[in-house]
């Protein structure tokens, strides 16, 4: 009793501490936009691309070695008064001690050559690690750590991320993406963590709470302000291509998009960037009804909405809704944008708002509310007393530590799919063919958003770690080891440009050979760059896979994409098929361990692996969606054929799960169903499973139900012979969908409730 009253006490403390300190900080913001003029209002409105104020030909260059230019940034920083500042210059990673001497002199010109001292918030894209610092953490992107199912690790890489981007003097995270990747057609899905709804929460929250610590503490030199994004419904345009329409009604929009970004804002994110794109027919930075009303007075957002690159300007450069870029800026500040990442043309849309204030089509009131918002991130940075944080207080940056919770999480990542007669684990020594253009590639294991944009500059900057090729080498010796490529990317070129490289010689270095594992993939892209039309994995890394097939050896066949490549043609001739996503820095080492048997697989996959182009599903489909041939005159079939499904992964251990227990067979509005299932480790080596749980709805008014949902889930660590008890509590409230009136609602009737091999029904009533 005595512990639980000093608990509560502090905690008491605790909390009276935070809200005296947003108390404080609000009082501070309200002060400071009584100072401020128009002009000032605005110009932190406005966000810049570094170069523009780097030494060069022009704004959209800039020399090297990198320096600033005094009189750009006197214009852009004292004359415009200017907030905000991303990116790094020509598209290259810095030091964390070059970052510091850039930002230092940013925040020394804004600060000392203003009235008021407002600081610059500057901004980075730390997708799966401090993407643009050299020497930083490269952990497996989104896509690879929702594989994990394992909270703790996608929290313990955004904390790191955090700590180094901090190290880069920089105080926010354009992360983590909440995106629903739920089409495999699109050039970001693997920026998101899957196509399932609770998935993408799940970990979305772990994230916001790794980077901006779990008490929102984001003073704290080691947190950063974390933007989550991109609101709302970005990755499913009908086209499946990067920035074009989509159509989706308010019901799924709430269904299965709203509530990542719902449950992030309950966790705190700071702040928010908006959708470049188009749903059913109105760009997302002109609705007032997604920005204003439903972000802003629905959900009770209240930090900062900032655009994405250049996104007002689409307005009427691309989406033809305003006619010019004064009439864009009226349109989307309007609307509810709040920071504009102009990048370039920062005189444009400072000289445009104010004149629109000045003739009363944009009230000074909605301009307050944004400077109010993008002042309060600035005030919990504590950015004014501290605008820059020096790399000699961050002793871990790039540590064997850091390094090794990247490994982990690859490790943990990696999905088996398939593994006929136990092909693996391989057994040492045994003669390797290594071939496929995503053997030998540093560029292909990180993927896009690592060192630069497009990833084109990896080799540069990995070159210490280790490829797959290079991590078998040292895993088995390199006598036992053959490498002939057979297929290999145009480095220069687009994402998809190849051309074959000794692929003969690679077909015929396989006869020599105990077992072939070929590396195949993609190489890296990202946003429009990384459009496709054509699903299937290219017709020369089709050509080697079939020829290496017809010499009648083992193939092991290791996917390094981005997003499910089809590989229908030939996947029935590959003895084992492992899924790397885009593993990072250290994938390669991590396959290698999981092909050798050092590291049991455990990943699963987070989303549906498709088997044919015109045959795309989420697992959470519509009963329509796979029936059975129907009785009478037609035969009607709609067929659910997936490569795989979501989900799915293998081990080289076995598990065995007993029946279902439930606390109750009837659960109540105001109950909680408690169920426990006990998962046995039937196998000869210790493994990690994850424990998913679904629930199917037998019957829905009016809204088919989907045929299962993913609602909790779990990943535990047995030992051999070891029995474990898995528990979940599941709420009404888990169990209700969206009905037409856009209103959650969980309707009396009969559930499903699966784990594994094990079913169990149970009834809701109110």
């Amino acid at each position: 009793m005595y512990l639980r009253r000093n608990l509560s006490v502090l905690l008491l403390l605790l909390t009276g501490g935070l809200t005296n300190a947003q108390t404080s900080n609000t009082a501070k913001v309200e002060s400071m936009l009584k100072k401020m003029t128009l002009e000032e209002k605005v110009g932190q409105m406005a966000q810049i691309t570094l170069d523009v104020i780097g030494k060069g030909k022009d704004r959209f260059t800039s020399d090297e070695p990198f320096s600033l230019d005094e009189k750009a940034m006197q214009k852009a920083l004292v004359q415009y008064k200017l907030g905000s500042v991303l990116n790094t210059s020509n598209n290259r990673a810095r030091t964390p001690q070059v970052w510091y001497d850039i930002i230092t002199k940013i925040q020394q010109s804004a600060m000392k050559g203003t009235k008021n001292g407002i600081p610059v918030l500057y901004g980075i894209d730390a997708i799966h690690g401090e993407t643009y610092t050299a020497g930083a953490t490269m952990f497996p992107q989104q896509i690879g750590q929702a594989a994990t199912f394992n909270r703790s690790l996608v929290h313990k890489g955004a904390e790191i991320t955090a700590y180094e981007t901090r190290a880069s003097s920089i105080p926010w995270a354009f992360s983590p993406l909440l995106d629903l990747g739920a089409d495999p057609r699109f050039p970001r899905q693997w920026e998101s963590f899957g196509e399932d709804p609770y998935l993408v929460t799940q970990m979305g929250i772990q994230a916001v709470k790794g980077l901006q610590g779990d008490n929102n503490d984001v003073d704290n030199p080691s947190h950063v302000a974390a933007s989550i994004k991109h609101f709302l419904g970005y990755q499913v345009p009908v086209s499946g291509k990067d920035r074009t329409p989509a159509f989706i009604s308010d019901q799924a929009l709430r269904e299965y998009h709203l509530p990542s970004f719902q449950a992030a804002i309950a966790a705190g994110a700071k702040t928010i960037m908006i959708n470049s794109g188009i749903i059913n027919g109105v760009p997302v930075h002109a609705n007032y009804n997604l920005l204003t009303k439903l972000l802003k007075e629905e959900l009770g957002f209240k930090g900062l909405a900032v655009t994405d690159w250049g996104d007002i300007e689409n307005l009427y450069q691309r989406d033809h809704v305003a006619k010019d870029n004064k009439d864009a800026v009226r349109i989307a500040i309007n609307a509810g944008i709040d920071m504009s990442m102009v990048a370039y043309n920062y005189e444009a849309f400072c000289d445009d708002l104010i004149a629109l204030v000045k003739e009363g089509k944009v009230k000074e009131s909605r301009i307050d509310d944004a400077v109010r918002r993008i002042l309060l991130v600035k005030y919990e940075l504590n950015l004014f007393n501290k605008p820059t944080t020096n790399p000699k207080d961050y002793p871990k940056f790039g540590s064997k530590e850091f390094e090794q919770a990247s490994y982990q999480a690859a490790a943990e990542s990696i999905t088996l799919l398939k593994n006929t007669d136990q092909v693996l684990p391989l057994n040492k020594p045994v003669k390797i063919l290594v071939t496929g253009p995503n053997a030998n590639s540093m560029r292909t294991l990180n993927g896009a958003w690592t060192y630069s944009w497009q990833g084109e500059k990896v080799e540069e900057f990995a070159a210490k770690y280790h490829t797959f090729l290079k991590a078998i080498e040292l895993k088995t010796g390199k006598q036992n080891v053959t490498y002939v490529p057979g297929v290999s990317y145009k480095m220069d070129g687009k994402y998809f440009e190849e051309y074959a490289d000794q692929l003969d010689a690679a077909i015929a270095a396989a006869k020599n050979a105990d077992v072939v594992v070929l590396c195949l993939g993609e190489n890296s892209y990202t946003e429009s760059p990384g459009n496709l039309s054509d699903l299937y994995l290219s017709d020369l890394q089709t050509e080697l896979a079939q020829k290496l097939a017809a010499t009648g050896k083992k193939i092991i066949l290791v996917l390094n994409e981005g997003r499910p490549r089809i590989i229908s043609k030939f996947e029935h001739k590959m003895s084992a098929v492992l899924q790397s996503y885009l593993p990072g820095n250290f994938g390669g080492d991590a396959i290698a361990d999981i092909l050798f048997g050092t590291v049991n697989p455990s990943g699963r996959l987070p989303y549906t692996y498709p088997q044919f182009p015109n045959a795309l599903f989420t697992y959470y489909h519509k009963p329509s969606e796979s029936r059975s041939t129907t009785e009478g005159v037609y035969n009607y079939d709609s067929d659910y054929n997936p490569q795989y499904i979501f989900g799915q992964g293998l081990s080289y251990t076995t598990f065995k799960y007993s029946p279902l227990k439930l606390s109750t067979s009837t659960l109540k509005k105001d109950e909680i169903l408690t169920v426990s299932v006990e998962v046995t480790n039937t196998g000869t080596l210790d493994g990690k499973e994850s424990v998913l749980l679904y629930t199917s709805d037998l019957v829905a008014t009016l809204i088919s139900p989907d045929v299962k949902r993913l609602r909790a889930f779990d990943k535990i660590e047995i030992k051999t012979g070891e029995t474990k008890t898995v528990i979940f509590k599941i709420t009404a409230d888990d169990l209700g969908f969206i009905n037409p009136e856009g209103k959650k609602v969980t309707e009396d009737g009969d559930f499903t409730l699966q784990i594994a091999d094990q079913k169990i029904n149970f009834t809701y009533n109110q």
